[in-house]
This record gives structure tokens, sequence and C-alpha cells, in this order.
């Protein structure tokens, strides 16, 4: 995407669970697509980002808002938190290779993160290669 000119990033002020924004790289194929997030089931499995709270008998327990917002409010979490918040956990470590492969035999989606730099990637790679390594950045600098 880099050499053809297409590599970009944006800023996703509802993306992250955690409410800080998120510089998402729209990737074909990943819930920064519309149409990924929308087919995707809402799950939080991993559960890397979940947030503590009290429950009504006293005890902690854990919520986040991109688990399924039926479960979030039930955990006292208000449904406009929820909206547009995407799974970051089960996105990156898709997104590195170890996607989970769900009952219904889908994968999970990958969610790519980056910042504006992207755009310029193809500096660091080496003619007719499409990987870079800390060396070949070190040679372009």
């Amino acid at each position: 995407m880099s050499r053809a000119g297409d590599a970009r990033a944006f800023t996703d002020p509802l993306a992250s669970p955690t409410g800080f924004p998120f510089k998402v790289v729209p990737v074909p194929g990943t819930v920064a697509e519309p149409a990924t997030y929308a087919a995707r089931e809402r799950i939080c499995d991993l559960g890397y980002l979940r947030t503590p709270y009290r429950r009504g008998d006293g005890a902690i327990g854990y919520r986040c808002p991109a688990e399924p917002a039926e479960d979030y409010m039930r955990k006292g979490g208000r449904l406009e938190d929820t909206l547009g918040r995407r799974c970051v956990c089960n996105g990156l470590v898709a997104s590195v290779g170890f996607a989970q492969t769900r009952p219904d035999a889908k994968v999970e989606p990958a969610l790519v993160t980056a910042g504006n730099d992207v755009a310029s990637v193809a500096g660091f790679l080496p003619v007719g290669v499409d990987s870079y390594g800390a060396l070949d950045v070190i040679r372009a600098l």
C-alpha cells in the first residue's frame, strides 16, 4: 500500500475500548472496514483491556465496551460507550498472525495500527522485497 501511495492512518476516536484515540490503517479485510466490522460478532474473550467495576454484591467484575452491548450494559456500562468500539485485543493479535478461529470457522479479522509514517514505509523496502528489518531502516536513515 505504501509503494502504491495508498497507505494512510487515520485517528479513530472510538476504536479503542480504552477511550484513547487509535491510529488505524484501513487495510482491506480488517475491522477498519465498516462491512468487516459489522460482520464480526462482538466478543471480548481475551480481555486484556477490560476495566474493573464494582458489582451489586460488592465484588469486582470486569467489562469492556467492545463486548456485546447487552453484556456491557448489564454490568452497569452505558450503551453510548459501546458505539464504534473495536476489539483491540483480538484485532491486534490477529494482525500479527495469531487470529482465533471461532466455532463457526470464521477467523478473527485483524486491526492494523500504525502512525502517520505508514505512508513512507516503502522508503525502507529494498527493491523487490516486501518486508524490512531494523538494518534497512538504519541504512535508509
